[in-house]
Formats: structure tokens, C-alpha cells, sequence
């Protein structure tokens, strides 16, 4: 079994990112907090990747051919049917939220060839039957624009008690948390070329001792060892 480096595409599935690879590799990996959730196929086996609150480091480059579903933030929990808060930090067996008649569903279909069709299809359709909640996306949107949680909570007519709770159930962590990894990964998209002073100042952060400081608190590892676009 050769190499293949990690692929996406978009997903039929609104939002999400259809993700492959294939490794014969067993050395551990890291993985950055994102704010989503996925649905993963390992070699016919399924798992649920919980919502981090800072980098995942473990056997995540066990060999073996992969294929997952990747939510945008507030959107797994109405898949998987259970709070985000129940799955942070955390890979479990898929068997271990659904009946297993639900599961043996999902393998039977990818076995015959389309895995991740049958990743879509089983999502979609849970969507279909309950939806997110219709608060999360318009966190997000106030987030990415640099809203405070005080003016989040105002706009949509929420004390931030609820606002809390609600992005709790939706994200796993509150929105500030939220705000630190999506500010993270912005920083992260932005070109090798550009100096951390500008990616600070383009990103939303005080300084470039501040972007230090959050990088590392979230990643684990300095900003400079991690890749950038």
C-alpha cells in the first residue's frame, strides 16, 4: 500500500469537506483545533472526532486508509445526536452513540466501494431529520467579524448565560474559546512569506508576543514550526 497525502473536497453535505488519506506510517500526529467535528471510516471501522480545545496529539498516523466527514462548527451535534460538550477532546467508536444497526448501515454501504457517499448520505439525511441549531451559524458569523461575547449575546437577544450554554451544546467550549481557535487558523491560512508581526496585525491579534502566546497555549508547538499556505 503506497503513500497518498491528505486530500479534501467539498461535500455534498452543506458545509462539510469529504477528507482522504492513506498512510502505512505509525508514528503519532497532531491535529489543530478547528471547532468541527468528523465522522471517520478507518479501514472499516467508524469514530467520531469530538470538537478540540487544543492540538490533539496521539496515534492519529496509525497506517491505514482513511475517509471522513468534516462538519463546520454547530453541526455535528445535530449528526451525531449529542452535545458537543460529551465529545471534546475525544475519538470514540461511532458504535458508542448509535445503535449498531445504524453503524452496520454505514459499513455495509461503504464496503461496497463508495465510502465516502455513504458518509454523505447517512449525515444528510440526519440533517434532514434534525437540523442544527439555527443560533450556532450566526455565532460563528458574529465571531469571524470580531464581535465581543457581550455584543454576540445582544444581537441575538440572548443573556450570555444562554449564549454560553447554547454554544456549549453547539461547539463544545463557549464562543471566546471558539473565537481563540478560529483566530488561530486564520492566522495559520495566511502565506509562510508573511512575518508573524503582520500575520498578528492582518489576524486580529494585539501583537506578535500575542499570537506567540496563543499559538502555542492552543497548539503546542511554537508558530514558526507550523506550516503555513
Amino acid at each position: 500500500m503506497a503513500d497518498l497525502p491528505y486530500r479534501e473536497r467539498a461535500s455534498r453535505v452543506a458545509g462539510a469537506v469529504v477528507w482522504r488519506r492513506r498512510t502505512r506510517r505509525t508514528s503519532p500526529g497532531r491535529i489543530l483545533p478547528d471547532g468541527c467535528m468528523d465522522l471517520i471510516w478507518h479501514d472499516g471501522g467508524l469514530l467520531i472526532a469530538g470538537p478540540d480545545r487544543e492540538a490533539f496529539v496521539g496515534p492519529v498516523g496509525v497506517g491505514g486508509s482513511y475517509v471522513g466527514l468534516r462538519f463546520p462548527p454547530g453541526v455535528g451535534p445535530a449528526v451525531f445526536g449529542v452535545p458537543a460538550t460529551e465529545l471534546v477532546n475525544q475519538r470514540v467508536p461511532l458504535a458508542d452513540v448509535w445503535s449498531p444497526a445504524e453503524v452496520r448501515r454505514i459499513t455495509d454501504a461503504a464496503a461496497a466501494g463508495d465510502i465516502a457517499g455513504a458518509l454523505e448520505r447517512v449525515a444528510g439525511a440526519r440533517l434532514e431529520a434534525a437540523g442544527p441549531d439555527p443560533v450556532a451559524a450566526r455565532v460563528v458569523e458574529r465571531i469571524d467579524a470580531g464581535r465581543s461575547v457581550h455584543e454576540i449575546a445582544a444581537d441575538l437577544a440572548l443573556s450570555e448565560r444562554q449564549l454560553h450554554r447554547r454554544c456549549l451544546a453547539a461547539f463544545g467550549y463557549g464562543a471566546k474559546t471558539l473565537g481563540r481557535i478560529r483566530r488561530m487558523q486564520r492566522a495559520l491560512a495566511m502565506p509562510a512569506s508573511v512575518p508573524a508581526a503582520l500575520v498578528a496585525a492582518t489576524t486580529g491579534y494585539a501583537d506578535q508576543a500575542h499570537l506567540t502566546r496563543e499559538v502555542r497555549a492552543l497548539a503546542g508547538v511554537p508558530f514558526g514550526r507550523l506550516s503555513r499556505q
